[in-house]
């Protein structure tokens, strides 16, 4: 049996969106603990020129969305990066997830070996929607996930690798 492009992304993006989660409510309890406003999580950063957690949230969000809409070949959602609060992260990953869980796997049938247009700042590439999802847009996505837990775990909420990968 061989692996659908559908079951490499769709169901991956969900499950490090669940996994984000339970770091996520794991980072309240530890604020409330400490007596801190989650506003000190959403801002932090781990540099000055890098995105803070909510920055993190947002271009994870995006990735997923952008690459099941793409491989799928539906429209992409657009989500205004307005998102302040704790709470407007959660809400901004739960949109996510109901966008992804929205796609029926039908939509990916080809997905493997469609031509992908992927502009960047200084060039253009044509990927297959193999190498877009497994080159790119995954790393990308993890990147930011991984940028994420850096981000609270700096901040000192008691989370560790499973917390990352899951049972």
């Amino acid at each position: 049996m061989s692996l659908s492009i559908y079951r490499a992304s769709v169901p991956v993006y969900i499950r490090g969106f669940e996994q984000l989660l339970g770091i996520m409510a794991k980072a309240e309890a530890n604020a409330s603990t400490r007596g801190f406003d989650l506003s000190v999580l959403v801002n932090a950063r781990l540099a000055p020129d890098m995105y803070a957690f909510s920055g993190q949230i947002q271009r994870a969000s995006d990735t997923a969305k952008v690459t099941a809409a793409r491989l799928a070949n539906v429209e992409v959602p657009s989500f205004p990066d307005n998102e302040t609060s704790w709470q407007d992260l959660k809400a901004r990953i739960g949109k996510t997830v109901d966008f992804l869980k929205s796609i029926p796997e039908a939509a990916f049938a080809g997905a493997d070996e469609r031509v992908i247009p992927v502009k960047l700042r200084d060039a253009e590439l044509s990927l297959t929607g193999t190498d877009y999802l497994l080159n790119r847009q995954l790393p990308n996505f993890f990147f930011h996930i991984s940028m994420a837990y850096a981000i609270l775990r700096h901040n000192g909420v008691d989370i560790g690798k499973r917390d990352y990968l899951g049972l």
